[in-house]
């Protein structure tokens, strides 16, 4: 595969600290770096804090303690937590992240909604407030995107243009929270167009968000994204089909380091979850896995 690799321009390493890293994120950062490297794209650091409630400055030092660990090399972002604090977080981004949702406002492709998680249905939205009336200025209420049955193209690195469409846990998905902040699906997005990505790689349980953030794409006509390359890792699961969570703590990162383990040791362990039978030393080697 590496001869056939197309060369990037930029890639993210994109953590949230709402919790201690555990395995399955070295196997994310170092599939991201072993790309990188071989196909010459720069690495940016881009911590996700808009969840302000969970973020903890505890959980971003371990961010940075975690890749200085793993020898994870990056190119932009910031170098510490102060910072992070000063100029990186995405607090300093909320413009552009309001400057997308005007443009969805002013096209009318946006409802509110005060429905509750409990209202859902198996976690579909059954669609309760997309014919109501509510102002979009109402109190704790989030805003929802009108969504259809459109194909939407999907750039891969293995599989090359996917067609497909948003599943149904998507539909009418939410694109500002009640807490009157921007929703993942738009940040992420606007955030990956304003540092210029064009390569994304993530676990495969994030492929409905992928498909979302295509979906915003279409709507809010940015071609940039839509020609951004996605690579889905598969996870590393726990015990049967449950994958690893940030609460997990024999697999945190920050307990395998203060355990004494080396990278070299967890990389290794990391092969061994995976069953690749493949000799993971670094994060060089983990290119072999795409």
């Amino acid at each position: 595969m590496d001869n056939q690799l197309p060369h990037f321009t930029r890639t993210r390493i994109a953590p949230t600290p709402s919790g201690y890293l555990h395995l399955g994120n070295a196997l994310s950062f170092a599939l991201t770096a072993a790309l990188a490297h071989k196909t010459g794209a720069k690495i940016l650091l881009r911590i996700d804090d808009l969840d302000q409630q969970r973020a903890n400055l505890s959980y971003v030092q371990d961010i940075f303690d975690t890749l200085h660990f793993l020898e994870i090399p990056w190119d932009e972002g910031p170098r510490d937590v102060a910072d992070y604090q000063s100029t990186w977080s995405q607090m300093h981004r909320m413009g552009l992240y309001k400057e997308a949702l005007q443009q969805l406002e002013g096209q009318r492709d946006v409802f509110a909604c005060q429905c509750s998680r409990s209202q859902l249905q198996g976690g579909i939205y059954p669609g309760t407030c997309r014919n109501g009336s509510l102002p979009l200025d109402t109190p704790d209420a989030a805003w929802r995107l009108y969504t259809d049955e459109r194909e939407l193209i999907i750039k891969t690195l293995n599989d090359g243009s996917l067609t497909t469409r948003l599943p149904d846990e998507m539909k009418d998905f939410i694109i500002k929270k009640k807490d009157d902040y921007p929703a993942y699906q738009l940040a992420s997005l606007v955030d990956d167009i304003h540092f210029g990505v064009d390569l994304v790689v993530r676990g495969e349980d994030l492929y409905s968000s992928t498909i979302a953030q295509h979906y915003l794409a279409d709507v809010l006509d940015a071609t940039a994204f839509k020609n951004i390359i996605f690579h889905h890792h598969l996870l590393l699961m726990e015990s049967g089909d449950k994958k690893l969570s940030k609460s997990a703590g024999a697999t945190s990162l920050k307990y395998l380091r203060e355990q004494g383990k080396t990278a070299t040791e967890v990389y290794g362990a990391i092969g061994k979850m995976l069953g690749v039978g493949k000799d993971l030393r670094s994060f060089e080697n983990f290119v072999n896995l795409i």
